[in-house]
């Protein structure tokens, strides 16, 4: 596979990064202690490239009804300068990504899809654009994404955003965006976090990347604020019961099964791909009364299940873990998992074998964590 590398591979190599692949990408894991990071999130602030992420403009009297069609939620119905979360999937209903959708103007929308399935969904959307007038853009290549994570991360922006802007920044709502003018150029800041904390997040050229983290990094010095990896960032999203492509999301799985019914509209009028498998889907009740769904597991011990560890109940296999570890914020272990429908109430007690002794496990609502405000 290709080594794709950010434009700020040389801040995190100076910051004393340990780097992993994920998704073809070089990125930061850590920088000196996940732990560290994870609380300095929940606690202050953290700071984050996410660059290896795509960005896809997709333009044109048609951009509404073209989403509309291409993605599992009605995209037509978001008013501007908001966002959604969706999905877009397969004509059998598999997942081929979740992403967030930012409306910029009546025909304009800018679609975030996952870092390892960037190129895969701009060629889908481009494919799917056929009869529509609409222009499909990938600039994903050109663009970089750094995020602001935490609950001072509102002050430490504000200390680059002019006075007269300030409200911009104080009054945007979750999933919304708007264009700002930050350590002195105009830039699109979204507030669309996969923490659970307060944060934003900023799209910007490549060649102004470097500058606007170091600004940021010295802005947040008061503030708490550090560089913080991908390390952190899962155990941070697990807490928050998000759901990672590739261990909670796939192909072979369906959004009714992962809980995440509600983001496919079958209410619009419009035909979308897939959608005549998702109504099979859910009217054989995937998820709630067939099959298995996705669950969060609280460990009643101190050992963590792991991705595809086999869960139990009296010694039979009824699920499998997609992502777990122990909570650095709620202090024992946590997990989400795939159980038959029969076992997903919450308070079920269920065990996971880990290598060969079962642990035991009890099924939770999710999310795990919630910030307070």
């Amino acid at each position: 596979m290709t080594e794709n590398y950010t434009a700020l591979y040389e801040q995190h190599k100076k910051a004393g990064a340990s780097f992993t692949d994920f998704g073809g990408w070089q990125m930061p894991l850590k920088y000196e202690s996940e732990l560290a990071e994870h609380h300095a999130v929940r606690n202050a602030a953290g700071l984050f490239d996410l660059s290896h992420m795509g960005e896809v403009w997709v333009t044109g009297p048609d951009a509404g009804a073209f989403l509309d069609y291409a993605l599992a939620g009605k995209l037509s119905a978001v008013a501007v300068g908001k966002a959604k979360y969706s999905l877009i999937c397969q004509e059998d209903g598999g997942i081929i990504d979740d992403l967030i959708s930012y409306r910029r103007g009546e025909q304009k929308y800018l679609v975030v899809p996952n870092a390892g399935n960037a190129v895969v969904v701009a060629a889908a959307l481009k494919e799917r654009a056929a009869g529509f007038d609409v222009a499909v853009e990938d600039v994903s290549a050109e663009t970089s994404l750094v995020a602001v994570q935490g609950p001072n991360a509102e002050a430490i922006l504000l200390t680059l955003v002019p006075a007269e802007q300030h409200e911009l920044v104080t009054g945007l709502k979750y999933y919304a965006a708007v264009e700002v003018e930050i350590n002195g150029q105009e830039l699109l800041l979204a507030r669309t976090g996969y923490t659970g904390e307060d944060g934003f997040e900023i799209y910007i050229p490549n060649v102004d990347a470097a500058g606007l983290w170091d600004a940021l990094l010295e802005a947040g010095e008061g503030h708490g604020l550090i560089p913080a990896g991908l390390a952190c960032r899962d155990s941070l999203r697990l807490e928050a019961g998000m759901p990672l492509y590739g261990n909670e999301l796939s192909r072979e799985g369906n959004p009714y099964s992962a809980g995440l019914g509600p983001v496919v509209s079958l209410a619009k009028e419009s035909d979308f791909v897939g959608r005549a498998a998702l109504e099979a889907l859910k009217a054989a009740g995937a998820g709630s009364t067939s099959g298995r769904r996705l669950v969060g597991l609280k460990g009643l011990g101190r050992r963590a299940g792991r991705s595809h560890y086999p869960v139990l109940k009296d010694g039979n296999v009824v699920g499998e873990v997609t992502s777990g570890q122990p909570s650095p914020t709620l202090g024992y272990p946590v997990a989400m998992a795939y159980v038959d429908v029969e076992f997903a109430e919450p308070g079920t007690a269920l065990d996971v074998d880990l290598r060969g002794k079962a642990e035991a496990f009890e099924v939770v609502a999710l999310p795990f964590y919630k910030r307070s405000k």
